[in-house]
């Protein structure tokens, strides 16, 4: 969620004020970036070192029952929802069909009935510290998403390939300059306030459980990072989503009972 490109936010048919709001915002963002980043208890680079992470053993070894659950779901891949759908803003980087997403939680939304349909997925992920954000995240074969980054360095965002076709140099991700080949079962830390692009050059569907997590950051600059986490937790955008969610689950339910 949130994400921009650098420019293309402020190009993007708005009224003056609100260009001109979202310009601040931006910019503040950037600069408490410095802030944070020199409190941060985990690595600064593109890519993190997942050893401070230690509930990540955890949930990478339920691989198996999180990915029958995706299985079960991709039957009725065509009714998910497209990003855009859900969080809206996502138009600035995708606008077709392409990429697919499923949600469990947003920044203090929990889609609880989708958490019912993978409860052995929601039960590996919802006890996660500092977890903001978690869906299945599904590209369709040729998607690419364009150069783009993330609001601020306050969060670490966490992928647990669990499905990649081949050849697996096709599905990769660049972030920060630096090139990432997804690997099924090997999850991956990374810093989305980098510049990052993803491709997905193959013939097959790639699918990752996506997460967003709270950066640890050390005292004073925790309260900090936790104030804007929670400023985002009750903004338009994240409203947005609930609403959008929810009317999404209505019409997923209701096909299921068609």
């Amino acid at each position: 969620m949130g994400q921009h490109k650098d420019e293309a936010l402020l190009e993007v048919d708005r009224g003056p004020a609100k260009r001109a709001a979202l310009w601040v915002a931006h910019t503040v963002l950037h600069g408490l970036e410095r802030v944070i980043a020199a409190f941060s208890k985990v690595d600064t680079s593109p890519f993190i070192d997942p050893a401070p992470f230690t509930w990540e053993p955890g949930v990478s070894g339920g691989w198996p029952a999180i990915r029958a659950e995706l299985d079960t779901l991709l039957e009725r891949r065509d009714e998910l929802p497209n990003f855009q759908e859900i969080s809206p803003d996502q138009e600035l980087i995708t606008q077709d069909d392409d990429w697919k997403t499923f949600f469990f939680c947003a920044y203090g939304m929990v889609a609880q009935k989708n958490c019912e349909l993978c409860p052995q997925t929601w039960a590996l992920i919802k006890d996660v510290p500092g977890l903001k954000l978690a869906m299945f995240s599904i590209l369709s074969p040729g998607k690419h998403i364009p150069a783009h980054r993330g609001p601020f360095k306050g969060v670490v965002r966490y992928h647990l390939p669990l499905i990649v076709p081949e050849p697996a140099e096709g599905c990769r991700i660049k972030v920060g300059g630096e090139t990432h080949v997804w690997r099924e079962r090997e999850g991956v830390f990374f810093d989305d306030s980098y510049v990052h692009e993803v491709w997905n050059e193959t013939d097959g569907l790639r699918a990752v459980l996506f997460l967003d997590i709270e950066r640890p950051v050390g005292f004073p600059a925790s309260l900090l990072n936790s104030a804007i986490i929670k400023a985002i937790t009750l903004s338009p955008l994240v409203r947005d989503v609930k609403r959008n969610q929810e009317q999404w689950e209505q019409r997923f339910e209701a096909g299921a009972r068609a």
